[in-house]
């Protein structure tokens, strides 16, 4: 009897403790919610410096070499100039739309969010493929009918898609591992009748 008046006492203590440091990590996930939102803008920022980078090179180069050349050369700097103007100004809407947003702390926010960037990417990836494969057949038709501005241009399109593929599938990499982070990040929280909750794993 008194061995086990002495054990509810100490059991007791037990639990609180493994309770009250349930309690303290599960407040710590907006934080860490928030902290994991920032990271993905980060990353997104980054991504469109370095595609504003690339257009605003391709745009200059081509300026440039456009006016010094003729025939086919000529024709593939000017749609590398007609193509990055394009992507300059995605790469303007996507930089200030990152500055602009907000890190959430919210559960459903950061994995919508999430969901998106790495679905997005992918439908890029594809769409590039598809730009290449545009300008094979661009190169292959000005072949065929010997036509210079045909040719530029398709080698043009095929080096713009090759970048934008490679460029998303790197953010894709990035975005992904960090995604992985998520499930760590919410080891406290889930499903119950009620909506999203504390879970309590002793």
């Amino acid at each position: 009897m008194i061995q086990n008046q002495n054990f509810k006492p100490a059991f007791l203590a037990i639990l609180f403790f493994l309770f009250a440091i349930t309690l303290v990590q599960a407040q710590d996930v907006p934080t860490k919610l928030t902290e994991f939102n920032q990271v993905r803008i980060d990353y997104n920022k980054s991504g469109m410096i370095i595609l504003g980078s690339w257009a605003l090179g391709n745009i200059a180069l081509g300026g440039i070499m456009a006016g010094r050349t003729a025939g086919e050369t000529k024709a593939f700097h000017q749609m590398n100039i007609y193509w990055n103007t394009v992507n300059l100004a995605i790469a303007g809407f996507g930089y200030y739309s990152a500055m602009n947003e907000v890190p959430s702390s919210e559960f459903w926010e950061t994995m919508n969010a999430q969901n998106s960037i790495e679905k997005i990417l992918l439908v890029n990836a594809a769409l590039d493929l598809g730009y290449m494969a545009g300008g094979l057949y661009l190169l292959e038709r000005g072949r065929r009918l010997d036509k210079d501005q045909f040719k530029g241009f398709g080698k043009s399109v095929i080096l713009q898609g090759a970048f934008l593929m490679s460029f998303d599938a790197i953010k894709y990499v990035f975005h992904n591992i960090h995604g992985k982070e998520l499930p760590t990040i919410m080891n406290h929280i889930g499903i119950t009748p009620n909506g999203v909750g504390l879970l309590m794993n002793f």
